[in-house]
C-alpha cells in the first residue's frame, strides 16, 4: 500500500475542526512510521467558513507538510470558487494525488472530462509544482459510465496528452 486516503472529517464546528486536524497529524505519523503516504481528499465543504475560519486552510496549514498530503478533487475545488494552482503555488508538493472529474457551468453536478468549466490545462500544466504523482478519473453517478470515461480518457489523451 503506498497511500492511505482519509476521505471525510467531521469540520462542522470549530472543535470538531481542530479534533480533525489532531488526527490528520497523528495518522499522518502513524503512517510515515509504516512507510505508507497519508493523505486528506476534499470536497467543497472543506472551502466554507466554520466560526470564521477556512477548513482547508487550516488542515493545510496546521498538519505536517511531510505527513499530510492532500488528495484534491479538482471538480468539488472549482465548486468551491478556489484556484487549485493558487494552491499549489500555496503549498508546493503537498497534493500527489488528484480526483479528476469535471464540473457543470451552473456548479450542480460533475460531467466527463473536457466537457465542463475546470480548467484542466491550467492544472495540469502546474502537475510538477503540485507534487502530482497519480491522478484518478472520476464521475459520480453518471447515465452512461462507459461512455463517461471514453470521453474523459479522449480529452485526456488528445488535449492535453496525458
Amino acid at each position: 500500500v503506498e497511500y492511505l486516503v482519509c476521505a471525510n472529517t467531521p469540520i462542522d464546528t470549530l472543535d470538531e475542526l481542530k479534533k480533525s486536524i489532531e488526527t490528520l497529524n497523528k495518522t499522518g505519523e502513524a503512517c510515515k512510521k509504516a512507510g505508507i503516504n497519508f493523505c486528506y481528499h476534499n470536497h467543497d465543504m472543506e472551502f466554507k467558513e466554520v466560526e470564521g475560519q477556512m477548513p482547508y486552510h487550516m488542515m493545510l496549514s496546521q498538519t505536517g507538510a511531510d505527513t499530510v498530503k492532500m488528495e484534491l478533487d479538482l471538480c468539488w475545488v472549482t465548486k468551491a470558487g478556489v484556484d487549485a494552482v493558487d494552491l499549489f503555488k500555496q503549498h508546493p508538493g503537498r497534493f500527489p494525488l488528484w480526483h479528476v472529474k469535471d464540473l457543470d457551468k451552473e456548479k450542480q453536478g460533475p460531467l466527463p472530462v473536457g466537457e465542463g468549466i475546470v480548467d484542466f490545462k491550467k492544472i495540469f500544466a502546474n502537475a510538477k509544482t503540485a507534487g502530482m504523482k497519480h491522478f484518478f478519473v472520476e464521475h459520480d453517478m453518471p447515465k452512461d459510465a462507459f461512455a463517461s470515461i471514453t470521453s474523459s480518457y479522449n480529452y485526456l489523451t488528445k488535449t492535453l496528452g496525458v
